[in-house]
């Protein structure tokens, strides 16, 4: 059997590939790969446009901890009220209800126990925020690699990347230097922050083993619906224990609580959706890591939050900040090694 170019050398070579009558031809010969000069063309616009989409969901998923800051409900009212709008705007996006008839009660139950775990993680994220401030929650959520990096070994059955579990080691000083550089009042806050970042490494990990099973749209919806059914049977108890909370938002809280569900969630899964379909693994990682550096500007600008933290607080966010970038660099060095390249 002839051995196929692969698509990655092709789309590179053909940029260079001299063009006859609109078409480009990879090699000197008239049996060399042929290409539509218009395909190519769309290719290179359609990674433009994944690029910047996938930029502008990071930088809205950078702007949640903002708007959990500013919305003054309570964290589990606030995560409520999110799963609830998120879960109706997902449904309206569904078409008809095949898609839920052909899944199985096993994947419905696993997706529901995502949710879950989405919805706790949420509420310890957002319970950080109001401990600490966001600038420290997002600093926190950059250790999720880390806790990554433990727990996919067990949840997915995989070998130990040691390599990934000694470079995240390197995140600890990193967090001992915040901890020392913040007002005491706000340890409890990054405690419940790492909690949160914990938490998402497992969700996410657990969506990463499942998420063949169906589609995105019903996974997403019957997680965010799960979500809310388990705080719904919470919040009884939760107001029992803190009578003054509230569940009911002011106008202005309820306008940041469309934002946070319409546009920093709905909007930002299906931009990030869309993108993954273009970018490799590798860019859209290193995208995403963009998340605590968006969010801490955010946090400058709109909250001043720069006023509260030392230098000392900046040291820490940048030795944890290269230790976060590193990891794509590291797996793409991995994946190129004689070992990975020969399986």
């Amino acid at each position: 059997m002839a051995q196929q170019t692969p698509p990655t050398i092709v789309c590179f070579f053909c940029s260079f590939a001299p063009s006859q009558n609109g078409l480009r031809h990879i090699g000197g010969n008239p049996q060399s790969i042929v290409i539509p000069e218009g395909s190519l063309i769309r290719n290179l616009v359609s990674q433009t446009r994944a690029y910047l989409e996938l930029h502008l969901a990071v930088f809205l998923w950078g702007f949640t901890a903002i708007l959990g800051d500013l919305i003054q409900l309570s964290a589990l009212s606030l995560v409520w009220w999110r799963v609830l709008i998120t879960s109706i705007s997902v449904l309206l996006l569904l078409r008809n209800g095949l898609t839920f008839r052909k899944m199985t009660r096993r994947s419905i139950g696993q997706y529901a126990v995502v949710g879950v775990l989405t919805g706790l993680h949420w509420i310890a994220f957002y319970g950080a925020i109001k401990l600490s401030n966001a600038s420290i929650t997002l600093v926190c959520m950059a250790t999720c690699a880390f806790f990554t990096s433990l727990i996919e070994p067990f949840l997915l059955r995989k070998k130990m990347n040691w390599r990934e579990l000694l470079l995240g080691a390197l995140i600890i000083p990193g967090m001992a230097l915040i901890v020392q550089n913040v007002d005491v009042k706000m340890h409890l806050g990054v405690a419940v922050g790492l909690l949160s970042s914990l938490l998402a490494a497992v969700f996410s990990t657990l969506n990463k083993k499942w998420i063949d099973n169906a589609e995105p749209l019903p996974i997403t919806f019957i997680e965010m619906s799960s979500a809310w059914l388990f705080l719904s049977a919470v919040l009884p108890f939760f107001f029992y224990a803190e009578p003054s909370a509230a569940l009911l938002p002011t106008a202005k809280d309820f306008v940041l609580l469309l934002l946070l569900s319409l546009l920093c969630t709905t909007l930002t899964w299906v931009l990030a959706l869309r993108a993954m379909k273009h970018i490799t693994a590798f860019a859209s990682n290193l995208t995403v890591n963009l998340e605590p550096v968006y969010g801490i500007f955010l946090a400058w600008l709109i909250l001043g939050e720069q006023k509260e933290l030392s230098p000392g607080f900046y040291g820490g966010v940048a030795l944890i900040l290269v230790v976060v970038f590193s990891y794509p660099f590291l797996n793409k060095i991995t994946s190129k090694s004689p070992s990975n390249q020969a399986n």
